[in-house]
């Protein structure tokens, strides 16, 4: 294996990429203690935990501005599941807040004759 560190530290190998594994990241927990959407918006709170591992350390560098747990799982390359274990601890750790979406569906009608116009315009 030709492996080598890259600047965060993180261990990868040249042809297969990230060499740990989502369920070592989590340390083989599956579920998050947290109940979180996809499109739930987690944000710092400025509390920096000092027993964070680096991926807890790379989320939270995430979550400087208000972000969707989504947007933390495509930032850290891992799967959508292993960011929500990873921001369920520091939800835990009071380092981030979180806030469910809002259920206020914008109106389909409107949505249409949005999408209508765009067609038009033809950019």
């Amino acid at each position: 294996m030709n492996a080598a560190m890259n600047e965060e530290g993180l261990l990868f190998d040249e042809a297969a990429g990230k060499v740990v594994r989502p369920y070592s990241v989590t340390n083989g927990r599956t579920r998050p203690s947290r109940k979180l959407d996809l499109l739930s918006m987690v944000c710092a709170t400025g509390r920096r935990p000092a027993h964070m591992e680096p991926e807890h350390a790379l989320a939270l560098e995430r979550c400087h501005v208000a972000t969707s747990v989504v947007e933390v799982a495509a930032y850290l390359g891992q799967p959508v599941v292993v960011a929500k274990v990873l921001l369920s601890d520091l939800i835990g750790w009071d380092a981030v807040t979180t806030r469910m979406p809002s259920s206020d569906a914008p109106d389909l009608a409107i949505l249409e004759a949005l999408l209508d116009g765009l067609r038009k315009k033809r950019f």
